[in-house]
């Protein structure tokens, strides 16, 4: 699912204003967080995309990165990275994906969220009369049978298509003296939150922005210093709505667990960080100019 502000920020980097506008939109969001908590129905702006749908979008299909010029710079969208990197992961939550046909009376507009007392369930239609499940948390079939909203929506479960860590993480160092980590293989964010892919675009935009400005003849180290800093206070950040969530979701042991590995999560973002009271540069469009 991306967010209309991952949308506008795509159609702007990619000069495509028609980027996505056929896709399947999602105007409502129908929550119910916390502890005996009834649903309440929200207004919602995104769209449902698959990865194909992605890449067919975006114009990727067929393309051969091996064509390009080369160049004195590596960008790391995947694992693995340059030797020397740490990666810290902040909870222990897993994931599982199972497509369910949807009940004829469901809104074929709409998603759902609900918390439950180990864990939460999203629940997203991506074709008429079908749509996916994500677990959180405890196995979907135990969870499914604790759900008081998402449950109702569901005729039926197909077979589940896998399952994958879902708590935050993030590499340290995020770049190097000729390399860059990006996306995916920089960090990855609790789905809780929606708000990855265009973190991750972001991220491409100011890594092309400091080459451009080390090739300019900028310093090296500080521009580097920087695109380290800016994803990690973009880390922070995550890490602090996600506890949000997780503190209004339960009170039971789990939630708390997890409530305690954002804490420690967010310490030790703000240890790396520092007392600095900002940053050197700033983007201009596609450019870094010194604050």
């Amino acid at each position: 699912m991306l967010s209309n502000a991952a949308i506008v920020l795509m159609r702007d980097v990619f000069e495509q204003k028609g980027l996505f506008r056929s896709s399947r939109p999602v105007v409502k969001r129908i929550v119910a967080w916390g502890a005996d908590a009834g649903p309440v129905a929200l207004d919602h702006a995104a769209v449902v995309v698959s990865e194909q749908e992605l890449l067919d979008e975006l114009g990727c299909d067929g393309l051969d990165s091996k064509a390009s010029s080369p160049s004195d710079w590596t960008i790391a969208a995947s694992l693995p990275l340059p030797g020397g990197t740490m990666e810290r992961r902040f909870g222990s939550r897993v994931a599982s994906a199972i497509p369910v046909e949807l009940r004829a009376d469901s809104e074929p507009a709409a998603c759902w969220m609900e918390s439950l007392d180990r864990g939460w369930l999203f629940l997203i239609g991506n074709a008429p009369g079908a749509g996916w499940l994500l677990a959180v948390g405890d196995g979907a079939q135990e969870s499914i049978g604790k759900s008081r909203l998402i449950s109702g929506q569901i005729a039926c479960f197909g077979r589940e298509a896998g399952s994958f860590s879902s708590s935050p993480r993030i590499v340290s160092p995020l770049c190097g003296d000729d390399w860059f980590a990006c996306g995916s293989a920089a960090m990855t964010f609790d789905p809780i939150c929606g708000d990855g892919t265009a973190h991750a675009v972001r991220e491409a935009i100011l890594a092309a922005a400091v080459i451009r400005a080390i090739e300019d003849g900028g310093n090296a180290a500080s521009l580097l210093a920087h695109y380290e800093a800016r994803l990690m206070a973009g880390f922070r950040k995550h890490l602090e709505l996600c506890l949000s969530f997780y503190r209004s979701g339960g009170s039971g042991e789990w939630w708390q667990g997890e409530a305690l590995a954002l804490r420690s999560g967010i310490g030790w973002c703000e240890r790396r960080l520092g007392s600095a009271p900002g940053f050197d540069y700033r983007l201009n469009g596609f450019e870094l100019q010194r604050v």
